[in-house]
This record gives structure tokens, C-alpha cells and sequence, in this order.
């Protein structure tokens, strides 16, 4: 009796490890399913005015490539880095000389995007894992930039690669115009992305 005991112990407290072949079994829904470390997040659908921002973010980007033909922009690609951490970012940007050394048969990166962009939600779990695990995960996967963008405050956080992490470099708000030293001549007033 004992040894069941334990053994029920055991098996409750083992953590799943979700891999990416576990998503090809997920409905097709208004859900989006992302792996981070072996860990499953379910979100709903993101809210009009996040994907509006997505969108204005996308824009001013595209319009910068359609001038220097730098790179492309993609919104909420599908990004995978292992059997164990596929996301979804909101905005990704990545420049025209690794795109096609980062793309599978299937059309996702399967390496990191120069920049990443995360649009926050309301949630408290929701920005715990746009701040916390997708920076770490960015970080470690060797995304050169990440904005993460709050449009509660119409705000941009700013992290950049230094010494092989990222780091916060800039807090930028409506009236202050965002320029990157990873997309030369680049400048956007950051209240067009909230527009």
C-alpha cells in the first residue's frame, strides 16, 4: 500500500513536457498554443485593439523595408526553436540576408528573428510571460531586439543584445520617436503604433 501511495505521489507531481508534435493534435480554434520550455500556454484570441497595434507596428515597419529592402516583417509567425519552444510572437522583423536560412518547408523561422515584438495584454499571466519567459526564451535563442509594447501606457520597452543578452536600453512613450541600430535610418513616433 505504501509503495502505490507513493507511487500516486510520483506520477502527480511529474510535469508534463509538451513538445511541438503535441500542437498537430489541438483544434483549430480562436486559441493560440505556444511551448516554452516544455510548457503549454493557451490564449485566447487577442483583443481588436492588440492586433490593431500589431498591425500599425507591421506598417511602419514595412514601410521602412519597402525603402531600404532590408528584410521582412511577418505578423504572428510561428517561431520554433526546438521540439520544446515554439511561440508565437505578435511582430517579428528579420533581415533579408538569413531569411531563407531560417525558414522550413513549412514556411516558420525556425531560428531567431533579429526582432521580436510583444504586444501586451491585460492579464497579470499574460505580461509575466511577455517580461519574464518569452525574454528569457528571446534572450537565450539570440533575438538581437525585443519591444515589448503596452498600450494601456503607449509605451515601448526597448531590449537589446549586450554581452550575448538582452537588456532593457530604452522605456519610450508616445511623443518620443523610436530609431534602432538594427534597422538603419528607422524612426517611427511611437504614438503611430497606438494610433
Amino acid at each position: 500500500m505504501q509503495l502505490s501511495n507513493q507511487a500516486m505521489i510520483t506520477s502527480a507531481s511529474e510535469k508534463i513536457c509538451w513538445t511541438i508534435a503535441d500542437l498537430e493534435h489541438f483544434p483549430d480554434n480562436d486559441k493560440r498554443y505556444e511551448i516554452i520550455a516544455g510548457e503549454l500556454f493557451v490564449t485566447r484570441a487577442p483583443h481588436w485593439q492588440h492586433q490593431r497595434i500589431s498591425v500599425n507596428i507591421a506598417t511602419q515597419l514595412n514601410l521602412w523595408c519597402e525603402k531600404t529592402g532590408l528584410g521582412s516583417t511577418a505578423i504572428a509567425p510561428g517561431v520554433i526553436f526546438s521540439e520544446a519552444d515554439s511561440v508565437i510572437p505578435d511582430v517579428v522583423w528579420v533581415s533579408q540576408e538569413r531569411l531563407s536560412d531560417i525558414l522550413d518547408a513549412a514556411g516558420h523561422l525556425i531560428d531567431a528573428p533579429d526582432l521580436a515584438v510583444e504586444v501586451l495584454s491585460k492579464t497579470t499571466a499574460d505580461r509575466q510571460r511577455d517580461y519574464e519567459v518569452k525574454l528569457k526564451l528571446y534572450s537565450t535563442r539570440g533575438v538581437r531586439e525585443y519591444w515589448i509594447c503596452d498600450r494601456q501606457k503607449e509605451s515601448v520597452q526597448i531590449y537589446r543584445r549586450e554581452n550575448g543578452i538582452l537588456k532593457l536600453a530604452a522605456t519610450l512613450f508616445s511623443e518620443d520617436i523610436l530609431t534602432s541600430p538594427l534597422l538603419p535610418e528607422f524612426n517611427c513616433l511611437v504614438k503611430r503604433f497606438f494610433a
